[in-house]
């Protein structure tokens, strides 16, 4: 399948470069809690990092990251906040947080350039979702209608019942207003670890 994806999206121009890609799936997978699902990488070359929402050196942070800082603070308190030198939310990775996109892949200066069907992506990270769901329950939050299609697309029911979701509207300028704002996602995940034995998240970073 990778090889697939790969003739078809691979180019000079593709974010994050080559080599970060597949970033979200270098830990350990026993050890994930937690998938928050966007829907594809920056299209702002130099912001993409191979994970989720995820950013590395900061110029200008894109406004979902602003918004998403901005819901965690109204959540859970002043006290929780993003590092606004850094947010790369790698301690969000350490706890168990898989940061995935259901499109793993993007050109520069154009957004969703590789998401749907055609390109693989989708049906990957599918699959991808459902390998760990077989070994272990997880809470999926998902940001975005583009992240939620991922239920409707589990057709076999055993994954389902094994899964806590949490829905937000995606953390876009776009769509914040419209159902990110207020969603109150992390401690509603927090709450869903809890139900399910886990040890919960900080969400500071």
């Amino acid at each position: 399948m990778l090889e697939t994806i790969e003739s078809k999206v691979l180019g000079e121009a593709i974010l994050p470069p080559e080599h970060l890609v597949m970033r979200a799936f270098t830990s350990d997978p026993k050890q994930i809690k937690v998938v928050l699902l966007g829907q594809d990488p920056y299209p702002t070359p130099g912001d993409a990092v191979g994970l989720a929402f995820a950013m590395g050196i900061i110029r200008r942070p894109p406004r979902s990251l602003k918004n998403i800082a901005k819901e965690l603070r109204s959540d859970l308190g002043p006290q929780c906040v993003l590092d606004e030198s850094s947010f790369d939310l790698a301690r969000w990775s350490q706890q168990g947080v898989m940061l995935l996109n259901r499109a793993l892949s993007t050109e520069a200066g154009k957004v969703s350039a590789h998401v749907g069907k055609d390109y693989g992506w989708q049906e990957f990270t599918l699959k991808s979702v459902e390998r760990i769901l077989e070994n272990q329950p997880i809470v999926l939050m998902l940001w975005g209608r583009f992240a939620q299609s991922i239920v409707p697309e589990m057709h076999n029911f055993k994954y389902l019942a094994r899964a806590r979701i949490i829905e937000s509207a995606h953390p876009s300028p776009l769509s914040a207003s419209k159902g990110f704002f207020g969603s109150r996602p992390f401690s509603r995940t927090n709450s869903a670890l809890q139900d399910i034995g886990l040890e919960q998240i900080d969400w500071t970073c």
